[in-house]
């Protein structure tokens, strides 16, 4: 497939709006402080809280860029999260009376998670957490023309609304800079073929690409009973029309379930090896399609086999409820970064993009 104008090639064409949403306002501490002359500044408009700092601003669908000035008289160490959990930036440090500026890029759409999910609160939102999280000032601004990464997928990749449950996708946001989005159209419960069949999801992603917009689609979890020629078929659809839109498709196999044989291996069912082998029937399409692929499947494999049984537990639910599908925040930390390995040694997102 030829390179396309976009994230591949790191063109970045935004147009920053120069009019401000919301106030920016200085802080020395995470929710208000006494400035030079005594008086005491409040949080920026729309803030409120001290730990959590939670903010949200009215705001229509859309993309946006925040920059957030951390830190402030006191030491402090500050996580940020966006709408439904998403993980916009991990956990950084800051040293007394030295705040430190990051930026990340946002996706703002209704529902704010699940494409099937719960319309949660119309607007931006955000979340300052962390052992002393400290934010002294904001920026929101328009971010019409920004790269996207959009994710097709189930519920191992959707932004899930209720902790402990994690999705990768979820994750994938914190390692990538404010040059590029993540819109997450992945969705629980879904197949291959329900994900095409269903308006509110591949239709509203398809709906979403621009040129040269990178399109992560995972598919296996629920199409336990597809045949390998339906399966194919799906995968060729949805590849073939993220491509007439001027989009870029990536295969991704799924990741591995934690069930082990008695020697320490995954079985069939860890491997997706049901009514068809799926992982390499993706494969094949991806070949045949000359669709760029990141094999999830092989790179956890490799790290669940690793762990074992018992230090593979943490990447799952399986200490919460027995449930050995669906990962942690911290599984879905570390195959997130995986298939942001995956898409960096391809050359599909530039070194310069990774945070």
């Amino acid at each position: 497939m030829p390179a396309l104008p976009s994230i591949r090639r790191g063109i970045h064409a935004t147009a920053l709006v120069t009019a401000v949403v919301g106030l920016s306002a200085v802080l020395t501490g995470p929710a208000h402080a006494a400035s030079g002359d005594g008086r005491v500044r409040a949080l920026p408009d729309g803030c409120s809280g001290t730990s959590p700092v939670v903010c949200h601003f009215d705001v229509p669908p859309g993309t946006y860029t925040v920059s957030a000035l951390l830190g402030g008289r006191e030491a402090g160490s500050t996580s940020v999260s966006a709408e439904t959990r998403r993980n916009m930036l991990a956990e950084t440090a800051t040293t007394a009376g030295h705040p430190v500026r990051r930026s990340f890029t946002v996706d703002v759409r209704e529902p704010e998670g699940e494409p099937t999910g719960p319309s949660g609160s119309p607007g931006l939102d955000l979340r300052f957490e962390g052992t002393a999280p400290q934010v002294s000032a904001l920026h929101v601004t328009p971010a019409r023309q920004a790269p996207q990464i959009l994710l097709a997928g189930d519920s191992t990749v959707c932004d899930q609304s209720l902790w402990p449950y994690t999705g990768w996708g979820q994750e994938l946001p914190q390692f990538l800079r404010s040059d590029v989005s993540v819109a997450n159209y992945a969705d629980s419960g879904e197949s291959s073929q329900s994900f095409l069949d269903n308006p509110v999801l591949f239709d509203a992603l398809e709906s979403r690409i621009r040129r040269g917009d990178l399109v992560l689609i995972q598919f296996a979890h629920n199409d336990k009973t597809t045949t390998a020629d339906v399966y194919r078929a799906n995968l060729t659809a949805m590849a073939k029309r993220v491509i007439a839109r001027g989009g870029e498709p990536v295969f991704v196999t799924p990741i591995v379930r934690r069930r082990f044989n008695s020697d320490g291996t995954l079985n069939s069912v860890a491997l997706h090896v049901m009514t068809a082998n799926l992982p390499v029937e993706m494969r094949s399409v991806a070949k045949e399609l000359d669709v760029p692929l990141v094999d999830l499947t092989a790179m956890s494999k490799e790290l669940v086999e690793g762990l074992g049984p018992d230090g593979s537990a943490d990447l799952y639910l399986t200490n919460v409820n027995g449930d050995n599908t669906h990962t942690s925040e911290y599984g879905a930390t570390r195959f997130a970064r995986l298939v942001l390995d995956g898409l960096t040694a391809q050359g599909l997102v530039p070194g310069r993009l990774v945070r």
